[in-house]
């Protein structure tokens, strides 16, 4: 789905709070405003009066990770992106909320090909992570895009909802991955139809869902994907452990306690 600038938002910085474990990523080579990551709670009253996590139902026990972006209705293109670790007493943030921006026609429970929703839901993170520029210091496995970089978005072909690389374009709205700037610097793959979620990508049931960077200065509504300030983005890639399963829960506030 293509994520070219679909209309203005602007969206402020947060305030961080300290690192509290070493056992975080390294933070303070991508700009200032830095929340801190870790796999321990964050402290705060702040942080703490509305655990978005402790809704959740329906996540694996091996998960130890959770993002939750959340939005105040169906319609908003506006949301916020809250990170999660599990500890034994329950969900506690692992980090400030993050602003958000989603599709430009906001949630959809029923997201399809070509229309610039977000699909709601709960989805793992892909097994790769890809960027245009070098690895920003990511716990996945990552590949730098080149010439010939693919996203397969073609609901006809067998490839459809794919990373390939080719020397031509699989057609329908298939990216360019290595030409999105700056949207691409780096993302992670939220897995909406495809593995594990469903067995095989449905055709015409959407493509391309990703986490991604603001594609303008401002922030942007996207075309379904996900999208962050550029530090921010660096900062949840880092923080993202596959060892600790984690997943990207989607979904307007009011809803999100059905998953």
């Amino acid at each position: 789905m293509k994520r070219r600038s679909l209309l203005l938002g602007a969206a402020a910085g947060l305030a961080a709070p300290a690192v509290l474990t070493p056992a975080a990523p390294a933070l303070g080579a991508s700009g200032p405003l830095q929340p801190a990551w870790g796999t321990a709670p964050v402290s705060g009253s702040s942080l703490l009066r509305h655990n978005r996590a402790s809704e959740l139902r329906t996540l694996p026990a091996e998960t130890k990770q959770v993002i939750v972006v959340g939005a105040s209705s169906y319609t908003t293109t506006y949301a916020t992106l809250e990170a999660y670790v599990r500890v034994r007493n329950g969900w506690q943030p692992a980090a400030a909320k993050l602003p958000a921006r989603i599709g430009s026609k906001g949630f959809s429970d029923n997201h399809v090909e070509g229309v610039p929703t977000t699909p709601t839901g709960v989805y793992s993170i892909g097994p790769t992570m890809y960027g245009i520029a070098a690895n920003p210091g990511v716990r996945f496995p990552y590949h730098r895009l080149v010439s010939g970089d693919w996203w397969n978005e073609n609901p006809s072909s067998a490839l459809y909802n794919t990373f390939q690389h080719s020397a031509t374009n699989p057609g329908g709205a298939s990216e360019a991955l290595w030409k999105e700037v700056p949207a691409y610097t780096h993302f992670a793959v939220i897995t909406y139809n495809m593995p594990p979620n469903v067995a095989k990508p449905v055709p015409n049931a959407g493509s391309g869902i990703f986490l991604h960077q603001f594609s303008t200065t401002a922030g942007n509504a996207t075309a379904g994907c996900v999208s962050l300030a550029h530090d921010h983005l660096v900062d949840v890639l880092n923080w993202l452990d596959p060892a600790l399963s984690p997943r990207i829960v989607l979904s307007p506030y009011a809803q999100l306690s059905r998953y």
